[in-house]
């Protein structure tokens, strides 16, 4: 029995001992390993081979341990005033950690970490315990304009700077990361896919021209004209930001690294089946989808779009922009002009859907036709007069009137007043109608001319005085000068005092020296009818004295021969 109590006594000495022993090694600030002994809502006992067992918070934990694991932690102190080990695994994890970290950094090999909050030029990191910081510069491959985004972000880090200076300072590079990786996962891209190959990608961003595609850190580019084999105004209405989608790669460029995308290509080029459904001249329905200054764009079907220039809206409408004939979404009826399979070209006419009214024109209005119509127009050189809808006849100044000659109409006419003409001139062939008012009647320069020959003197009434000569206008209405010269009566009158003899409203013989009826010109003489009346009484007075006796002397005869 005493044997057993001195046995046991022997054990129990030992074992003090070997403790003693052991606590002696263990030294303030020392990396220990622990065991778990229990957890409880608050803390968590670690044995480290102590008396007494070290406590630590929950908090420290990012994932709760089960009793029996085994625990890192540094001694803080082996026995407090109160007899208590205090052991700390926040500080073990950052020894650990920042061995980890000068590791990566000689390695160049990246860490992870988590973007904490945001500092005065950047982020805090936590990087499994230790802080270190983030340059907004090195935060992101793009640039950053709202950085409380990046707030609780998990991702991968390299350690750019690591020293110490009474207390650890990291610096990490987060886009350093993201840059190698993308340029990894492109050349990966570049070397596993070919063009044909159907990717998946996310949109990601739009711009006028298309939409950018996220085939994994990097970018293929989803081009307008490579959404619809149809017209395409705008990208949004064929993906959705965030959208998930399949595309088709359509192009590879690995030195410009770019990449195009296609979602068109899924389907059939309606090009390929074109001339199976259309031919020249063929009469179709589209769709207005675009008006351009030269044109409207027409969609025939999806894929399938031409253009009708403006020369081809109208036969007989000068027609300045599209918008005055279609707008955009209009339903109308044009015709195939012409088309390019290989350049994808059609060219279509919308005046072609109806009768073209010039080629019937002469047989309607032949030359000599009466017509009333409107006036549609006035310009310097004459008026325009609608014949037909978009058909304009043109009536020259010249053409209005036989004895007046406006240098413009003015108040002789005006737009939207009905007007009697005849047809003078109707060309399909140059598109000209010409037509004229004072034709209706007979032309009174040619009455004129029919009636009184050079020569001979009439009556007349005194029209106008001017300075450089007196109109008479005559009974056939048209209107003679006699110019200055002619207007005295003999070489001692002067014009001054010869003109003085008439008013407007006399009237006056003349004696017609002129007649042009293709300018419209007549030139009279006063003087003339002088010269004719004395020479007639010269006549009579030689004839007298003739019949008094054949051998009288007639001092008149020679006078009267000359002249």
């Amino acid at each position: 029995m005493n044997e057993n109590l001195d046995s046991k006594e022997n054990i129990q000495t030992q074992l003090q001992e070997q403790y003693l022993k052991n606590l002696d090694v263990l030294e303030d600030g020392q990396l220990i390993d622990g065991v778990v002994v229990q957890v409880t809502p608050e803390q968590v006992f670690v044995d480290v081979g102590y008396k007494s067992e070290g406590k630590i918070p929950i908090s420290e934990f990012s994932v709760l341990p089960k009793v029996g694991d085994t625990v890192s932690v540094v001694l803080v102190t082996k026995e407090n005033k109160h007899g208590e080990v205090i052991v700390s695994k926040q500080k073990a994890d950052a020894q650990k950690g920042w061995r980890v970290l000068r590791q990566a950094m000689k390695d160049k090999t990246p860490v992870e970490g988590v973007i904490t909050k945001v500092v005065k030029g950047g982020f805090d990191v936590d990087l499994n315990g230790v802080h270190a910081f983030l340059p907004i510069s090195q935060s992101d491959n793009q640039k950053v304009d709202n950085p409380e985004k990046l707030i609780g972000l998990k991702g991968m880090f390299f350690v750019e700077r690591l020293y110490s200076d009474h207390k650890i300072n990291v610096v990490v590079n987060r886009r350093k990361y993201l840059e190698e990786t993308l340029d990894k996962n492109r050349d990966k891209f570049f070397e596993e896919v070919s063009i044909g190959d159907t990717v998946t990608g996310t949109v990601k961003s739009f711009t006028s021209f298309g939409a950018f595609i996220d085939l994994g850190g990097f970018d293929g580019l989803l081009h307008i004209n490579d959404m619809s084999w149809g017209h395409v105004t705008r990208p949004k209405d064929f993906v959705k930001k965030g959208q998930e989608i399949k595309v088709k790669v359509v192009r590879l460029d690995p030195e410009e690294k770019r990449i195009n995308l296609s979602i068109k290509h899924f389907t059939e080029d309606p090009w390929l089946h074109f001339e199976d459904k259309y031919h020249v001249n063929d009469i179709v329905k589209g769709k207005v989808t675009k008006l351009t200054d030269f044109g409207a764009f027409i969609e025939l079907e999806d894929g399938i779009e031409g253009l009708a220039h403006v020369s081809e809206f109208s036969w007989t409408r000068k027609i300045n922009k599209p918008s005055e004939v279609v707008k955009i979404g209009d339903e109308i009826e044009c015709m195939i002009l012409g088309y390019d399979i290989q350049a994808g070209r059609v060219s279509l006419g919308i005046k072609q859907t109806k009768d073209n009214p010039w080629n019937t024109i002469e047989e309607k209005y032949p030359v000599g036709t009466k017509l009333t119509r409107k006036v549609v127009k006035i310009t310097n050189a004459g008026a325009f007069v609608e014949l037909d809808e978009g058909i304009d006849a043109f009536l020259a100044i010249e053409d209005w009137s036989w004895t007046k000659s406006p240098k413009r109409f003015g108040g002789e006419l005006a737009e939207g007043q009905e007007i009697e003409f005849v047809v003078l001139e109707c060309s399909a062939t140059n598109r000209r109608i010409r037509v004229g008012v004072k034709q209706l009647g007979e032309n009174p320069w040619e009455k004129f001319a029919a009636a009184h020959k050079i020569g001979s003197v009439l009556e007349g009434e005194v029209s106008s005085i001017t300075d450089f000569g007196v109109f008479v206008r005559t009974e056939e209405g048209v209107d003679g000068l006699i110019y200055r010269t002619n207007l005295v009566e003999s070489k001692e009158e002067t014009f001054e005092d010869a003109v003085k003899k008439y008013n407007v409203g006399d009237k006056i013989k003349v004696f017609v020296t002129d007649v042009n009826t293709a300018k419209g010109k007549l030139s009279f003489s006063v003087r003339e009818v002088k010269q004719r009346a004395q020479m007639e009484e010269m006549s009579q007075y030689m004839s007298s004295q003739s019949d008094d006796g054949d051998d009288a002397y007639n001092p008149f005869a020679d006078l009267l021969k000359k002249n």
